[in-house]
């Protein structure tokens, strides 16, 4: 197995009580990432997907859509793959994604409980260079540490290096820290919960966590990229503009969103196969800004 160093977990910053009046006067201010001169993941990047436990044909095909949709120029704007391309202002030109093998754990071979290390040696079994393996852990499979985390991504050693990302379906267990805005927050104001734009609280807040761990992986894939502040606890491209949707968010206020004219869903980018999601800001460099699609 090999033998993972870097490891960037993604945490949910709790919303803070925070009045609209007091929000009016936030303003954002400049953030910079710097860069630590390390390699980026660039060019083609092969996205293995390792399922564990038992995902409905529906959730995975809400997640392979998306996937896809990152590479995808075909959807109307704004765009998940006008999201991604934030991602090309970082050094090292585009990160083009193409979906790869996809395992199937539908038996829970390791059990329902998942320590670190068993996640880390389900993303180490595809051994591929310039990929991403992705564990993705069903709504009753309990990990080490979630809820405390929403996922993390990490690499391996040696020559031949690759990347690893997991994200667990948080809908049953923590969907206040780690499906908000469509499902109402653990602490803070308790506004009413979005509706998921693919109807699905649990795939779609998988979404927007994967969506934030593929944006630090690609630009922070062994720990030298662009990220602020302490290595092992890193603020990177999208986790350093936590719950920000839509233009005029502020903690505890995802930001003015588009609405589905049928299911009332709100979202921000268009997707393959005519999908909706809700993505969140990426610092842009150039700017030197969290930017929202909308």
């Amino acid at each position: 197995m090999a033998s993972i160093y870097h490891l960037a977990t993604l945490y949910l910053l709790l919303p803070l009580l925070l009045s609209t009046s007091m929000a009016a006067l936030v303003k954002q201010q400049p953030l910079a990432l710097r860069y630590h001169n390390g390699a980026l993941l660039k060019g083609n990047v092969t996205v293995n997907l390792i399922w564990y436990g038992r995902f409905t044909p529906s959730q995975r095909s809400i997640i392979v859509d998306f996937i896809q949709s990152l590479s995808s120029g075909a959807a109307p704007l704004p765009s998940a793959a006008s999201w991604w391309r934030t991602t090309e202002k970082y050094k090292g030109g585009g990160s083009t994604l193409v979906v790869g093998k996809q395992i199937l754990h539908e038996d829970y071979p390791l059990g329902k409980l998942l320590k670190n290390s068993q996640l880390i040696g389900l993303g180490s079994r595809l051994n591929l260079v310039n990929s991403i393996n992705i564990v993705l852990t069903a709504q009753d499979v309990g990990v080490e540490g979630f809820c405390m985390r929403c996922g993390s991504h990490g690499s391996s050693r040696g020559k031949n290096r690759f990347t690893y990302i997991w994200v667990g379906n948080s809908e049953t267990q923590c969907p206040g820290q780690c499906a908000w805005p469509f499902h109402q927050p653990m602490y803070g104001p308790q506004s009413p919960p979005l509706v998921a734009p693919n109807g699905d609280v649990g795939a779609d807040g998988m979404i927007i966590n994967l969506a934030t761990l593929l944006a630090g992986t690609v630009t922070n894939p062994y720990q030298d990229g662009y990220f602020q502040g302490p290595a092992d606890a890193p603020l990177e491209a999208v986790s350093a503009c936590t719950g920000m949707f839509g233009a005029g968010a502020y903690p505890g206020y995802p930001g003015r969103l588009l609405a589905d004219k049928v299911t009332g869903a709100s979202y921000n980018a268009h997707g393959f196969n005519g999908r909706k999601f809700l993505l969140p800001a990426m610092w842009d460099p150039q700017s030197s800004a969290c930017s929202t699609l909308v």
